[in-house]
């Protein structure tokens, strides 16, 4: 395994004392519990008025800001002293808010990250040891009868379609500034598929980029639905189309275009199936590719992670798409994208490492044979 420099520091020695280790090992224990009244002291507004305030709260004042109990102010903050969001002065009993507090409110991807695991998946990681028995996503089961959650996006409740799209469009939207430099800039892209490709949002900013370009749109006829609903009236909408597939099918083929084909982009698609699959999906991709085609693969590759913190959040999200997603993939590593890649009879010709959130882009070619 081949880590960042960061991930090695971390990751191959010790780095707690024993009662540091004791604390973490409680913190774990009572990890729902710690979520919920964090989530609930942000929801509630208690730490953004903690924060404003010149000289901290008493627990009298937060009530009446809050119109919350005395009762319900004084367990939300005993329980943040001891999670760590919160401080206190002993001598005014006037809580300030604590560094872990101000990134719980301020940091963009904790917010986010918030957000999705209570609406997405909080019940549903009940059923994680199932899932990862079964190799389905059995958590799944209480939003509907899916076999994967993609074929039921259109039908979830609006809290949680907000909150998936919201994770979803944070982590690929940081990243798409300097994705669109290299495929326009360094490659000259005029025609590109876009496998995956949800509500269209990067097709739209293809052509707003380029006005010569043409984007295909490949995914599940109800996503194709959607995409066409939120593409409807934009600029360019007119060179992007749809062409529905569904990926898992081993005989759905990936269409020719006549005169050749550009670029296939997939960002953040791949982490959506198992190895197999991935090579099954690379295969089709390959025989719809000439020569000068390239297969442009962007996924938050966790093992090459400038920060500690980014490749926590990757790991944990892998559990994401064993109780909910479909079972079987993961947020990947390096190794494991490139054993796909050169199953699939591609090479990689280049890596574009640190875009946005921590993207890679891996930008893959077809093995000639002389």
């Amino acid at each position: 395994m081949n880590l960042s420099p960061a991930l090695q520091k971390v990751y191959t020695e010790e780095q707690l004392s024993a009662r540091e280790a004791q604390r973490l090992a409680e913190f774990i224990a009572w990890g729902p519990v710690v979520f919920q009244a964090s989530r609930l002291m942000v929801k509630w507004g208690i730490l953004d008025l903690i924060r404003n305030s010149s000289d901290g709260l008493t627990r009298q004042e937060i009530c009446e800001k809050t119109g919350l109990s005395d009762y319900a102010v004084k367990c939300l903050t005993e329980a943040s002293l001891c999670i760590g969001t919160i401080l206190v002065d002993t001598k005014t009993a006037r809580f300030t808010i604590s560094k872990t507090g101000w990134f719980l409110l301020n940091d963009p991807a904790t917010r986010a990250n918030l957000d999705f695991n209570h609406d997405v998946n909080y019940e549903g990681w009940f059923r994680l040891e199932e899932s990862l028995k079964n190799g389905r996503p059995e958590g799944l089961r209480h939003f509907g009868p899916w076999p994967t959650i993609y074929e039921g996006l259109s039908s979830l409740p609006p809290q949680v379609q907000k909150s998936w799209f919201g994770f979803d469009h944070f982590y690929s939207d940081s990243s798409f500034p300097e994705a669109l430099e290299i495929i326009f800039k360094e490659h000259h892209v005029k025609s590109l598929y876009d496998v995956g490709g949800n509500t269209g949002k990067w097709a739209l900013l293809c052509v707003a980029y380029d006005p010569d370009v043409e984007v295909t749109i490949l995914d599940l006829p109800q996503q194709i639905s959607m995409m066409k609903e939120n593409i409807a009236g934009k600029p360019g909408m007119e060179r992007i189309t749809g062409y529905g597939i569904n990926l898992l099918d081993s005989r759905a083929n990936f269409p020719k275009r006549e005169g050749g084909l550009d670029a296939i982009w997939m960002s953040q698609f791949l982490d959506c199936f198992s190895m197999e699959e991935i090579v099954g999906i690379l295969l089709r991709a390959k025989a719809a590719m000439t020569a000068e085609t390239r297969i442009y693969i962007m996924e938050t590759l966790w093992d090459r992670q400038r920060f500690e913190p980014a490749a926590f959040c990757l790991t944990m999200t892998s559990l994401y798409f064993t109780a909910l997603a479909n079972g079987n993939s993961k947020m990947y590593n390096t190794e494991d994208m490139e054993t796909c890649i050169r199953e699939a009879g591609l090479e990689i010709e280049q890596i574009h490492d640190h875009l946005g959130q921590g993207h890679s882009i891996l930008v893959c070619r077809k093995i000639i044979d002389l």
